[in-house]
């Protein structure tokens, strides 16, 4: 069962993709959901974590920049159209309708 959440997760596949060999999609769907929902990943996580670091495997500085993190492509910084201040917009009246 965890394998086939393994599978799912990592190759990002929906879930009816899941291969035959690891059971009914269905059954590990609600097994991941279960688990999710209470708590089981995190522990998981919390008891390697907890395993690798009386190991001393763990480096728990981390150091994160722009290589690793990407931004999403519209948070590039490039200045939007018009003037940064609404107020200094010069307002054109548009035409009266009854005007024709």
């Amino acid at each position: 069962m965890l394998n086939a959440i393994v599978w799912k997760v990592r190759s990002g596949a929906a879930w009816p993709d899941v291969p035959a060999r690891y059971g009914s999609w269905q059954s590990v769907y609600t097994r991941f959901r279960r688990w999710a929902l209470d708590g089981t990943f995190g522990r998981m996580l919390s008891g390697v974590q907890a395993q690798a670091n009386a190991a001393g495997d763990i480096d728990w500085l981390v150091s994160v920049d722009s290589t690793i993190v990407r931004g999403h492509q519209h948070a590039a910084g490039a200045r939007k159209r018009g003037s940064a201040n609404p107020a200094k917009r010069q307002i054109t009246p548009s035409a009266d309708p009854e005007e024709g």
